[in-house]
């Protein structure tokens, strides 16, 4: 399950790499535009204000997303819907998926199938993190092994720049590809340390699904021991470095 408000947390660093990202779309009047994986939807609505006249729509796969997004749409539609079935209409333009495609299994089919599906000359654009090589990622996969849930995390899902740059290219489309690395310097606030809190919003999710409350409380105790350890704080922020890929590609026209 999904949760808007933890997912929300350090919500100005989450959503910096969506707006680096629609920043090279070069659209000027799409007919219709999608966000898929749109989430509580603040970000989507940030589409319709740059392109009024075009018709947008947010999907995503989380109910507790979509109610918290349409619970305020203004000139957005949202709906519940799978990213892996999720077809684009005849006038689909403009199609972002920002930090969602690491949760679909074959997204790499996924994107040359769209690469073709999409209109002449429609944009596509892409953002999913790359830090699953990082210190929080290999102590979750190490803490995670010793409770028997190991096989609930992903070890590697996305590709790199130059992958997806080649896999698009190879559908016809003219692509810019490129990565970032991020310095996120999270203040010191409460108990929990900042660095267990962002991945407590995404990469923790299957880990608590799959451990009973006491097990969890275990193991959030533990992993949070390790990640002070590799994220010491620095005065009263703690630097936290994160790789993002991008890939905004336009169809052969």
């Amino acid at each position: 399950m999904w949760d808007p408000a933890v997912y929300r947390r350090f919500g100005t660093e989450r959503s910096r790499p969506f707006f680096d990202l629609v920043a090279r779309i070069g659209a000027t009047a799409p007919r219709a535009v999608t966000d898929l994986g749109c989430g509580p939807g603040e970000l989507t609505r940030t589409l319709a204000e740059r392109w009024p006249d075009a018709r947008v729509t947010g999907v995503d796969s989380s109910p507790e997303m979509i109610e918290k997004a349409a619970a305020d749409p203004g000139d957005v539609t949202f709906r519940l819907g799978d990213i892996a079935s999720w077809q684009p209409g005849p006038d689909t333009d403009v199609l972002v998926t920002n930090a969602a495609l690491q949760w679909v299994p074959g997204h790499q089919r996924m994107l040359s199938r769209w690469a073709t599906e999409l209109p002449a000359g429609a944009w596509l654009a892409m953002q999913v993190p790359g830090n699953f090589d990082a210190p929080s990622h290999r102590l979750l996969r190490a803490t995670a092994t010793g409770y028997g849930v190991a096989h609930v995390l992903r070890e590697a899902p996305v590709d790199d720049p130059a992958d997806y740059a080649a896999r698009l290219t190879a559908a016809g489309a003219a692509v810019d590809a490129w990565e970032t690395t991020y310095l996120h310097l999270l203040p010191l606030s409460g108990p929990d340390h900042p660095v267990l809190r962002w991945i407590e919003g995404t990469a923790l999710r299957p880990v608590r699904a799959a451990l009973d409350e006491d097990a969890w409380t275990a193991f959030r105790t533990e992993l949070a021991a390790r990640i002070a350890e590799a994220y010491p704080a620095r005065g009263d922020v703690v630097p936290f470095p994160f790789r993002r890929i991008f890939v905004v590609a336009r169809t052969a026209s």
